[in-house]
C-alpha cells in the first residue's frame, strides 16, 4: 500500500493517486464532508455565493454518483461475499443502500436550489435553505457508517485480488485504465 497525503478535501479526488481503493474511498469522504460544510454555508441566510453553489452542484450531480455506484455495485457486493457471518454486515449494507435512495431523494431540490444560487447569487431562503441543510445532515450520518464500519471490515476482509478488481472498476467508471498500475501520475 501506497502512502499518501491527505487532502483538505476542496478538490476532486484522482483515483490515479491511490494504490488502495479504500483509501481513495476514504479520501473521497473527506471530499463528502467538505461538501456538508458547504452545504450549511449555502443555507445560512446571507450564504448566496455563486462560485461556491456551482462546486457543490457539480460535485452532487457528477462526482456522488460515481461514488455511490461504486459502493452499490462493487464494494458492497465484494463485502456480501467475503464477511463472515459474526461480522452481520446485510442490515448495515441494507441501511446503506436505502440512505443511497434517500440521499438522491433530497438531492433533487437541493440541486434546483443550488443551481438557481450559481445563476442568480441569491441566498437560500426557507425550504430551500432547509432542503440543503437536510442533505448535509443526511450525508454526514451516512459517512460516519461507512468511515467506521464499511472501511475498516473491507480492509479486514478484502483480498489484494478485491482491491484490484475494486480500483479497475472504479478508474474505468471515471473514463481512466489503470491496467498499468495505480501508481500516482505525477
Amino acid at each position: 500500500m501506497q502512502a499518501h497525503t491527505r487532502g483538505d478535501g476542496g478538490q476532486p479526488v484522482d483515483i490515479r493517486r491511490f494504490r488502495d481503493p479504500l483509501a481513495f474511498l476514504a479520501e473521497e469522504h473527506l471530499r463528502q464532508r467538505k461538501v456538508c460544510a458547504d452545504l450549511d454555508i449555502l443555507a445560512l441566510p446571507g450564504g448566496g455565493d455563486r462560485a461556491l453553489a456551482a462546486a457543490v452542484l457539480a460535485h452532487i450531480e457528477h462526482e456522488m454518483p460515481a461514488h455511490v455506484l461504486d459502493e452499490e455495485e462493487d464494494l458492497f457486493p465484494l463485502l456480501r461475499r467475503r464477511a463472515e457471518p459474526e461480522d452481520e454486515i446485510d442490515a448495515t449494507l441494507s441501511r446503506l443502500d436505502q440512505d443511497h435512495a434517500k440521499g438522491e431523494r433530497l438531492a433533487e431540490p437541493a440541486k434546483a436550489c443550488l443551481a438557481d444560487m450559481a445563476a442568480r447569487g441569491c441566498a437560500a431562503v426557507g425550504d430551500a435553505r432547509a432542503c440543503l441543510a437536510e442533505l448535509a445532515a443526511h450525508e454526514r450520518r451516512h459517512l460516519i457508517v461507512e468511515n467506521a464500519i464499511i472501511l475498516p471490515l473491507a480492509r479486514t476482509r478484502l483480498t489484494e485480488t478485491d482491491l484490484r478488481t475494486l480500483a479497475l472498476r472504479m478508474a474505468a467508471r471515471r473514463g481512466l485504465n489503470l491496467a498499468g498500475g495505480t501508481d500516482e501520475d505525477t
